[in-house]
């Protein structure tokens, strides 16, 4: 009997120091669904598998991180992800609107402006993402990490469209020498950024946690986790370090510019057409003898100006606002006096393929790396 008793007592004291260990390693939350302790499952083993593997994972462990990550943007949308066809204030969480507007007005315009000639890195980085069964949306990590510059280099050291540091790097299978630095390689380092994110996020679940972690590290993180009480990043934030919460509001407002087709709200003058503020700058006597068309595309104003014998600064009178409104993805209503207006709508597509030929050949791509070079024309 007494043998019986001490192996029960032991029993108990091993299941319960089982399930303690499972709690510090093996288990996460899921935010907003339930408190249920969820154990190390196929779809943690298939990250670890990922992760370790030198080669881009299989279509059947994509689907079972996919089944995971999907559920990362929980905090920031109602229905877990963005949908384009809802108005953004339809969907997005009501922090997140008010959390993002100081930045959006000192940095909308600059952002506008990568948005009109970030496509072609934007396409190799989707396509890299989909590979590992990550959201399209950690994109804009990049963007705000180096403004998707290859070559970018920050006072602490850390390199590269993904601001990799050296030893983190390395980790993830980046080599790094005196001749070869992979930080720099728009292909290798997004593959290694992949990676690190999904490690990032077996741990916390949650993409908005995994963003402030990329920036503070992990620690940073569980220790706002610990002090607040909660996974919830909209109650954890204040515990975390400002630059690491400043850089979730930085992804949120840099996702909202890119992916909004007609952005409003912004009070900053350069883009004061898109909240209908800016007026021509012309006389009645203008006004009457101009006409309107509504424009969208690449249009440039100066293309615009020269092709129809136009003053670019008579045209930007007639149309204050033009190139960053456009540049925006948006729809303006193009005013010109009448003869310079006949030109145009008779030219109309010639001009509209002649600055889309000016943005093509100031850039020079190489689709490999995904490297930009500028070409500089000589006068």
């Amino acid at each position: 009997m007494k043998i019986f008793c001490s192996i029960s007592i032991l029993f108990i004291f091993f299941q319960t120091f089982f399930f303690k260990f499972s709690f510090g390693n093996k288990i996460f939350y899921i935010q907003n669904i339930s408190d249920t302790i969820i154990h190390e499952n196929a779809e943690d083993s298939a990250i670890d598998a990922v992760i370790k593997s030198p080669k881009p994972p299989t279509k059947e462990k994509v689907k079972l991180v996919n089944e995971v990550t999907k559920y990362g943007f929980k905090d920031l949308f109602k229905n877990y992800s963005y949908n384009p066809t809802i108005p953004y204030s339809l969907q997005v969480n009501p922090h997140a609107e008010t959390y993002m507007q100081d930045y959006l007005k000192a940095n909308g315009k600059h952002l506008l402006q990568m948005k009109a000639t970030s496509l072609p890195y934007f396409n190799l980085i989707d396509g890299i993402l989909v590979q590992y069964g990550l959201p399209r949306e950690l994109k804009y990590l990049a963007v705000i990490e180096s403004d998707l510059k290859s070559d970018a280099l920050s006072n602490k050291g850390a390199r590269g469209p993904w601001q990799f540091m050296t030893y983190t790097a390395k980790d993830y299978g980046l080599r790094i020498n005196e001749s070869v630095d992979d930080r720099t390689d728009y292909y290798k380092s997004t593959n290694a950024a992949a990676k690190y994110l999904l490690s990032l996020y077996k741990n916390f679940n949650d993409w908005l946690l995994v963003i402030a972690a990329y920036d503070g590290g992990p620690g940073a993180v569980n220790t706002a986790i610990r002090k607040s009480g909660s996974r919830d990043f909209w109650k954890l934030q204040y515990y975390l370090p400002e630059e690491s919460r400043n850089h979730v509001k930085k992804f949120i407002a840099t996702h909202y510019i890119m992916e909004t087709e007609h952005p409003q709200g912004f009070d900053y003058s350069t883009l004061a057409a898109i909240n209908g503020s800016a007026k021509p700058d012309i006389s009645e006597a203008e006004v009457s003898n101009s006409d309107t068309i509504p424009v969208s595309g690449r249009y440039i104003s100066t293309i615009i100006a020269k092709n129809i014998n136009m003053d670019v600064a008579d045209f930007n009178r007639y149309n204050p606002g033009f190139d960053d409104m456009l540049a925006s993805g948006g729809t303006y209503k193009l005013r010109l006096p009448n003869d310079k207006m006949n030109l145009f709508v008779a030219n109309k597509y010639p001009i509209l393929n002649a600055c889309v030929n000016k943005l093509l050949n100031e850039t020079n791509f190489d689709i490999r790396t995904n490297k930009q070079d500028e070409i500089k024309k000589k006068k």
